[in-house]
């Protein structure tokens, strides 16, 4: 039997189900890992191609799991978006799975809110220093504003 490297296309497909062993990966960050290795961006593209159509690479499975992890982590829409994007991820699926959660962004930012700080600011420094931390965990400026305000 050939050794794995001998086969640049087999070796690089077992590389790429390797990685999406261990969790899964947006298109573009699995490409990326496997152009580190493989320099062949032709033979990368056909592997992952297939593994597309098998099922075995999804955006939207990678989408879903990604904003379930980073919503139960305390962040909001407009970072995970923009993480998303980073990623690579059709802004089109990143909307539809942010949807999901357009009912409970409120919640979600008091539940940071209350985390990290669990009282009312004392003075306009310290409301400032909460609005920061909601803003760059993603949520809306005038979501984090009135989180705040009715903190108090």
């Amino acid at each position: 039997m050939d050794e794995p490297d001998s086969d640049p296309e087999a070796a690089a497909r077992e590389k790429a189900i390797r990685h999406l062993g261990r969790r899964e990966h947006s298109r573009r960050e699995l490409y990326r890992k496997l152009l580190a290795r493989f320099d062949d961006p032709v033979l990368i593209n056909g592997v992952l191609d297939a593994l597309a159509s098998e099922g075995l690479l999804s955006e939207e499975r990678f989408t879903e799991v990604f904003i379930r992890q980073r919503v139960a982590a305390g962040y909001g829409p407009l970072r995970i978006r923009a993480e998303l994007s980073e990623r690579g991820v059709d802004g089109g699926i990143v909307d539809a799975h942010l949807q999901l959660y357009d009912d409970e962004w409120t919640e979600r930012c008091h539940e940071a809110w209350h985390k990290r700080f669990g009282e009312a600011p004392q003075n306009r420094r310290e409301w400032a220093r909460q609005m920061r931390f909601l803003t760059n965990r993603g949520f809306p400026s005038g979501l984090a504003q009135s989180i705040i305000g009715d903190s108090q």
